[in-house]
């Protein structure tokens, strides 16, 4: 494995994080892509409660599926598992649990069900992973297609109501939205915090606030990313943004300004956080744990801080001067 394929692992793997001298952060995009559908077709058809959806509350890239999950009611559908927000070089583990296992695979790390898989199984450990509870092996961990077939795949176990978030009108739209956010925002604060050489760092950090600021004229006008309603693209920003003051302005060193002194990202953000299915999938305590003690190399003393001030998130955010309703002719998801 060459210097660069080590950098690639983030905090959704447990490969270990590295920050390798010289190097520019690469993320590692290779996952079991296998999918769940309604054919069936890679042997695994959508069928209720037979799946277990692993997903760290910590992590931004399986906070998403936590989110779509909830926001499509597919709470009965597929069941959740939470490690918590720490993980060793080896794998997430299930210390939220009693007795430290999975209440429903009985395994003490997701690890287990990697290998269960494939017991060659060299890449990360991951998170989100699907797992199927008849085999107890994971099926997928390719996060981007999860959301996308929760949203397609699974249609007759959505909830009443329940939005759409990939509608077919707006999918090259959202397409083009979500490639500049992945590649300048979702992973630009990661090629900040994992960069290698003060040039590296320079010119990641002028890439992310570029994608903001354009994100900071976009938002000014509309309320939602694209369209009148919220769709995939929204959650997929919305798992950076609620971390970005919390951990990658100070960690990530993404410190050109904080999230609350850019007032249309702010208002969009408080504006999700308080729309059912964002805010109540958010643990800070989890997110601020997870990378200030996982991340040992930007971070030797494991001191995890106290700030900042999380009281703003819940105050009033005027968005809906903008118009659009963020679900639409649907209904908001019931209180967790």
């Amino acid at each position: 494995m060459t210097d660069t394929e080590q950098a690639e692992t983030s905090e959704h793997s447990t490969k270990g994080s590295y920050v390798t001298t010289g190097e520019e952060f690469t993320r590692d995009t290779q996952y079991i892509e296998t999918r769940i559908t309604r054919d069936g077709a890679d042997g695994y058809p959508v069928e209720a409660g037979r799946y277990r959806l692993v997903a760290a509350r910590a992590c931004p890239w399986a906070n998403r599926t936590i989110i779509v999950r909830r926001l499509l009611g597919l709470e009965d559908a597929i069941s959740l598992g939470t490690p918590g927000p720490t993980h060793d070089s080896r794998s997430w583990t299930f210390d939220l649990d009693p007795d430290g296992r999975d209440p429903v695979l009985g395994i003490e790390r997701l690890q287990e069900a990697f290998f269960k898989r494939d017991p060659d199984y060299s890449r990360g450990i991951t998170v989100p992973a699907i797992v199927d509870t008849t085999t107890g092996a994971v099926v997928t961990n390719n996060f981007p297609q999860i959301t996308l077939d929760f949203s397609g795949e699974w249609k007759d176990f959505h909830r009443e109501g329940a939005p759409d978030l990939y509608p077919e009108a707006l999918r090259a739209e959202i397409d083009t939205v979500n490639r500049r956010v992945f590649t300048e925002v979702n992973n630009g604060v990661y090629r900040c915090g994992f960069a290698g050489s003060q040039d590296a760092y320079e010119a990641a950090y002028d890439r992310l606030f570029t994608a903001l600021d354009w994100l900071e004229e976009r938002l000014t006008s509309q309320r939602f990313l694209v369209g009148d309603t919220i769709t995939e693209a929204d959650v997929r920003l919305f798992t950076t943004l609620v971390r970005f003051d919390p951990v990658y302005h100070g960690h990530f060193k993404c410190n050109r300004n904080k999230l609350t002194e850019m007032p249309a990202l702010w208002g969009y953000a408080r504006d999700l956080f308080q729309t059912p299915g964002f805010g109540d999938t958010i643990d800070f305590e989890q997110i601020k744990q997870h990378y200030y003690i996982v991340h040992e190399d930007i971070n030797p003393t494991r001191i995890v801080p106290k700030g900042p001030d999380l009281a703003g998130w819940t105050t009033a955010h005027g968005r809906e001067a903008l118009g659009g309703r963020p679900f639409g002719n649907g209904t908001a998801p019931v209180a967790a």
